[in-house]
């Protein structure tokens, strides 16, 4: 039985036992019914299940998905990529007298719904490898099928601008990865990317916010396993350089890299320059440039309430 609770404005129907309207109903997926736990009233019949179909009639046990529902639909592909596809008969009954195939596809896929299944394929093998979430995918698709589609990046590879837009998307959702995380997981140089990166921006007319060292300090400190401590000096470190305007021209990246060596080194928690290097993307001697550059004001850059195991002035001078 459906009762109807009535809002000012919207009236909005709630399916419940009469006599037990605060229970929670049961679902019966077999049956399609809603029954109240309490008394065992059905409540609602015909419910539709709306999962996939679990069913086979294949005799083949192998098969990796015996759903036979289809494919969830692709906004992004021309027709929402909702036509279907014969595969190639193996049995006698397939073939006519002639030898050829009696079932066609009558709609093959185009080669830009194609080329573009390809790169969103890419697009989520390069995301999981760095663990990038659904969001960071789904902008990445939007990116790379508003660039592919204006053309403006003709004579580029298609890995290129999947690789450029992932890039952008990271940035773009407050989450950014350095150009040399990206091309780990790509095959792309990190120059080609670069190049798409600018064009990308251009052809689509727009931008991304310029990035600072608190957008890698937290992941590039957790991946060097240290404490919260040290993380929020080096944070506290590379805001103040930033602020007292120690490190002119300087990428956050190396600034970030250059703090987190400062901290670590006055913690008991000490990381070498190649340690901190390998996971910032930066060589050694680009940290020590940083380094020299903030060292001469050390006593003013650490926060206030920072327990010391090695004093300031026994800090390294590199």
């Amino acid at each position: 039985m459906a009762s109807t609770i009535r809002g000012d404005a919207l009236a909005l129907p709630k399916v419940q036992c009469p006599n037990h309207p605060e229970a929670l109903l049961v679902e019966d997926y077999r049956a399609g019914d809603m029954i109240c736990p309490e008394c065992g009233l059905v409540v609602g019949d015909r419910v539709i299940d709306v999962g996939s179909e679990w069913r086979t009639f294949s005799n083949d046990k192998a098969a990796k998905d015996p759903s036979r529902v289809g494919d969830a639909q692709n906004p992004l592909l021309n027709g929402g990529d909702l036509s279907t596809m014969i595969s190639k008969g193996t049995g006698s009954a397939s073939f006519d007298e002639f030898g050829n195939s009696k079932y066609q596809n009558r709609r093959t896929m185009s080669s830009s719904d194609r080329a573009m299944l390809n790169a969103f394929k890419e697009i989520t093998n390069m995301s999981d490898r760095i663990n990038l979430p659904r969001n960071i995918i789904d902008r990445t698709n939007n990116l790379f099928k508003q660039v592919y589609e204006q053309k403006s990046l003709k004579g580029r590879s298609n890995d290129a601008i999947a690789s450029a837009c992932l890039y952008i998307a990271c940035r773009q959702e407050g989450v950014p990865r350095t150009f040399k995380e990206i091309c780990a997981v790509s095959r792309i140089s990190k120059k080609e990317i670069g190049r798409c990166f600018k064009l990308i921006l251009k052809a689509l007319e727009t931008s991304v916010d310029l990035i600072t060292t608190g957008d890698f300090m937290s992941r590039f400190c957790s991946n060097l396993g240290l404490p919260k401590q040290v993380q929020m000096a080096a944070t506290y470190i590379a805001r103040k350089a930033v602020e007292l305007d120690l490190v002119p021209g300087r990428s956050p990246i190396s600034v970030a890299a250059a703090a987190i060596y400062m901290a670590s080194q006055a913690s008991a928690e000490k990381k070498t320059q190649k340690e901190i290097g390998d996971i910032a993307g930066v060589a050694d001697v680009t940290i020590r440039q940083s380094y020299r550059l903030i060292y001469p004001r050390a006593a003013d850059l650490f926060p206030p309430d920072f327990k010391f195991d090695t004093p300031v002035d026994k800090l390294p001078q590199l």
